[in-house]
């Protein structure tokens, strides 16, 4: 199939906006459900205990168990295959303990306080961690939040933790070979405890997904030659909900003097122009060129709808199209290749990943990978091309799979939810002519919409009826 022929460019009215109003708080049979799972991975694995790492940018895994992840400060969960957990907390973390989600017992631990904080302490860093349950004998897991696979090492022996807590656990077990890299338990594309949702679940993290979408709607809807990067981006903070990505929002050439975060600079006609935001749940991009026309793009691009994001559009239909339950990540990855050879257009990453609390889970999406799409998984469409010469095209949003017993569940008991994704699915189907499985669920407001003339505010990417 030509997926790029299908293409047109024409005049549509944009997606009604369906961001939640409210986000959706995990429920305590959810929360039961992540540590009766967690157990389950630890036993399988043959551990004794499972240290789950946190700190201010990778605390998912650990926020999976507590509910609540590190503000400023380092923080480890202890939990012993018997149930039994350990909260070791730093000194403004350890009020904490009071709102875990998880029966723990906690344990201050200074060395994770801010530097030049009080450290007093009697016992020795290796004796609190002692203090916690680890011992000689133990099998010992540590989650940080990378898996490091590959085949040219033992990534079970490669820690992306602090230093100072494997050497202290590996000083406490004695045999070092005892002590194993445990992230995959959660995140695993294929086996991850994290990585397929239950309706609960899904409602909270939709929360994120549509927000995101919503608020770059409007950033697309506001943008004129004239504005400000910084002005354009004030819309992106939204609520002062947490973000899991850098926010962009970037006119011309980016990341000049290494500055990543929206400027005081001018958006001008002719501009590349980019512009993201994440929350937890989700995360949508947006890139192409602010101009009306092919007339107003520079000369040395004036092809770039031809070049760029025609054929980058007709890769995201074919994603959209045939993403589904039982599809390997070897037939996305390799659909994608046919549609949209890497040689050419210079992709990179896998097209497509998990996603959750953090914008980038892990991916079933690569190369020979066996792993099929299960009920449950949240997924996100990053295709990503690389053209020397041209700007970029790049519309990325999320998905969640779910089969007919978990579409029931969503409808029953998040009926305004339901109501949001099925408002989604119709505009995808009927105004972009966008053909969705009954499984797929679009969790952004603007899923599978892309200007690639941003001035041009009515037209955008349509497929045509087969």
């Amino acid at each position: 199939m030509n997926y790029i022929e299908r293409i047109s460019y024409i005049e549509v009215p944009a997606p009604a906006e369906t961001s939640a109003e409210a986000p959706v708080d995990l429920i305590d049979e959810t929360m039961q459900l992540h540590k009766e799972k967690m157990i389950a991975q630890m036993k399988n694995a043959d551990l004794d205990v499972l240290l789950v790492y946190g700190d201010r940018e990778h605390g998912t895994n650990f926020g999976y168990l507590t509910g609540f992840e590190p503000r400023f400060e380092e923080a480890l969960l202890v939990l012993h295959s018997n149930g039994s957990a350990y909260l070791l907390l730093g000194n403004e973390s350890l009020r904490m303990k009071q709102y875990s989600r998880i029966e723990a017992e906690a344990i201050l631990v200074p060395y994770f306080s801010l530097p030049n904080q009080p450290m007093q302490t009697e016992k020795t860093f290796a004796e609190l961690i002692a203090s916690a349950g680890v011992r000689e004998g133990m099998r010992v897991g540590i989650a940080g939040w990378k898996m490091f696979t590959s085949p040219y090492e033992d990534n079970q022996q490669l820690f992306d933790t602090p230093y100072f807590i494997v050497n202290a656990v590996k000083e406490l077990v004695k045999d070092t070979g005892s002590v194993l890299n445990a992230t995959s338990l959660f995140i695993h594309p294929g086996t991850g405890a994290r990585t397929l949702m239950n309706a609960n679940e899904i409602a909270h993290y939709e929360f994120g997904a549509s927000l995101a979408s919503s608020r770059i709607l409007r950033v697309l809807d506001q943008l004129e030659p004239g504005k400000k990067e910084m002005e354009l981006a004030d819309g992106l903070a939204a609520y002062g909900q947490p973000n899991n990505v850098q926010t962009i929002c970037a006119t011309g050439d980016r990341f000049t003097n290494a500055v990543v975060a929206p400027r005081a600079k001018k958006v001008e006609l002719g501009d590349k122009f980019s512009v993201t935001v994440g929350y937890r749940g989700g995360l949508t991009n947006r890139s192409a060129y602010v101009v009306s026309s092919a007339e107003e793009l520079p000369a040395d691009v004036s092809d770039y709808i031809d070049i760029v994001a025609k054929p980058y559009y007709a890769a995201s239909v074919a994603w959209y199209e045939n993403v589904r339950l039982g599809m390997t990540g070897r037939e996305m990855y390799e659909l994608i290749e046919s549609v949209l050879p890497k040689s050419k257009y210079g992709w990179k990453l896998n097209p497509g990943h998990l996603t959750a609390g953090e914008e980038w889970m892990s991916s079933p999406i690569y190369p020979n990978s066996e792993i099929r799409l299960a009920s449950g998984m949240m997924l996100q469409v990053d295709i990503i091309p690389s053209i020397p010469g041209y700007g970029g095209a790049n519309a990325e949003d999320g998905i969640a799979l779910a089969d007919e017993e978990l579409r029931t569940e969503l409808a029953t008991h998040y009926p305004e939810l339901w109501e949001r994704i099925q408002m989604r699915r119709e505009y995808m189907i009927q105004t972009l002519g966008i053909q969705l499985h009954p499984e797929v669920l679009p969790m952004s407001t603007i899923n599978g919409y892309y200007r690639p003339y941003l001035l041009n505010k009515e037209y955008v990417f349509t497929v045509n009826k087969q």
